[in-house]
């Protein structure tokens, strides 16, 4: 009964930390796309202007569809911004547009938590795709071998959560640094702009939370079922 009861407490954690964290970055995004900076410049040019004052010229801004969906790509050197950060006002565009320049200001300087997910990435999709078969088929077998390395495979992916975790935040570090030299944002704002960064950081704190959780959960289950 016990186990039963420690399987369904992991399964809510597993749940509930996520969500939480997705809960909070919504509702911050949601707040802060109300308020509408005090230059009222658009994303794309709050971006522009960092960029361009870290000798950044040749990198592209360029609107991409979705909610949420800006990215750097250190590949193209580009930066992807959606419609309501590429064109809007607020505090949120201003807070994720300076973001994602921070991912290339890291690009620029060889950022080496950047330059280690970035080789991780390729390795983490092969390996992501089959790591679950490989874990269904130690259950399966009941062979341990075969279990623990499809858990050593899901590892490989936390391991790139754990190193994406430093970029993220060092990247918010530099959006918040670049914004307050170039004077683009007051005190005020600097502080709010800083609360949706940390609630941006949060989420990957909460996938890496979630991916233990979730490999200790599967090391129990197959500990329990070996006895």
């Amino acid at each position: 009964m016990s186990y039963y009861f420690m399987d369904i407490i992991f399964y809510l954690v597993i749940i509930l930390i996520p969500l939480f964290a997705q809960l909070n970055i919504s509702f911050s995004y949601s707040k802060y796309k109300k308020i509408n900076s005090q230059k009222k410049i658009s994303g794309f040019e709050v971006a522009r202007e960092i960029l361009d004052a870290n000798g950044l010229e040749d990198i592209y801004i360029v609107e991409t569809s979705g909610n949420l969906t800006d990215h750097y790509d250190p590949n193209r050197k580009v930066i992807k911004l959606s419609h309501d950060i590429f064109k809007g006002e607020s505090i949120a565009a201003m807070a994720v547009a300076a973001h994602e320049c921070g991912h290339a200001i890291q690009d620029k300087d060889n950022y080496t938590f950047m330059r280690i997910r970035s080789l991780l990435v390729p390795v983490v999709n092969l390996v992501s795709s089959f790591s679950w078969i490989v874990i269904l088929l130690g259950f399966i077998t009941e062979y341990f071998q075969i279990f623990y390395f499809g858990i050593a495979l899901i590892s490989l992916g936390l391991l790139f959560q754990l190193i994406t975790l430093p970029v993220e935040i060092d990247a918010s570090k530099r959006a918040k640094k670049e914004l307050e030299k170039l004077k683009i944002s007051n005190k005020e704002e600097s502080s709010e702009v800083k609360k949706m960064l940390i609630a941006a950081a949060l989420t990957y704190v909460a996938s890496v939370l979630t991916s233990i959780l979730e490999i200790l959960r599967l090391i129990l289950i197959f500990n329990n079922d070996n006895r």
